[in-house]
């Protein structure tokens, strides 16, 4: 066997063996759009907590006012929605192109992984919201996105796990610093994602 067509057998069976275990048809594309999503969340959060305030500077005030924050809160719910909806069907349409079926066992795992971290700091987001205590907010939205990121990279690309152990590192940040948790959640959910997005999308979806 020529070495060219050994080298060509291997390729094809490493590439099935990938698509068997891996989900490999994530959108890059939806995560620049979910980035922007996010900016523009954040433009609105902050004409809501900084305006009429004086520019953004550290108050701890912002942290602790409950309208404020409920305002925030169903912001960020909206900005959620619209980017797990943009995301489906962004990859579902990347699925199609590649002949493979969007709802399938890898899928399947994927979703389970990435769901158990996000249900718990989901609750525990909220648990803290009920009690008043407004300043780990943020932080624990960058914290918990990052170990759902990280749990379920094991079944589609690396490069998840990398973005999701950055989310982490900003959250653990984010957490010293409470009152700059907009300034955060804007590098977190906007430009991380962004650059997320454009290296998948160039690296992957071309």
């Amino acid at each position: 066997m020529k070495e060219t067509d050994l080298y060509s057998e291997l390729s094809s069976i490493r590439n099935i063996m990938e698509r068997s275990t891996k989900f490999i048809s994530l959108s890059g594309l939806s995560g620049i759009l979910a980035g922007i999503y996010a900016i523009i969340g954040a433009a609105i959060g902050y004409s809501i907590v900084y305006s009429y305030r004086g520019g953004l500077r550290y108050r701890n005030y912002y942290v602790t006012d409950r309208d404020i924050i409920w305002q925030l809160f169903f912001i960020a719910s909206g900005i959620l929605i619209l980017s797990i909806s943009t995301g489906v069907f962004l990859t579902i349409r990347q699925a199609k192109k590649k002949g493979e079926h969007f709802w399938n066992p890898v899928s399947k795992r994927l979703l389970g992984s990435l769901a158990i971290p996000l249900i718990a700091g989901g609750l525990f987001i909220l648990i803290q919201m009920i009690r008043g205590e407004y300043g780990v907010i943020a932080s624990a939205c960058l914290i918990f996105y990052g170990l759902a990121l990280v749990s379920g990279s094991q079944y589609t690309f690396s490069d998840v796990k990398w973005l999701g152990f950055c989310e982490i590192a900003l959250g653990l940040i984010a957490a010293s610093l409470p009152g700059f948790g907009i300034v955060f959640w804007t590098i977190g959910f906007g430009v991380l994602h962004i650059i997320y997005g454009a290296i998948m999308h160039f690296k992957y979806n071309q």
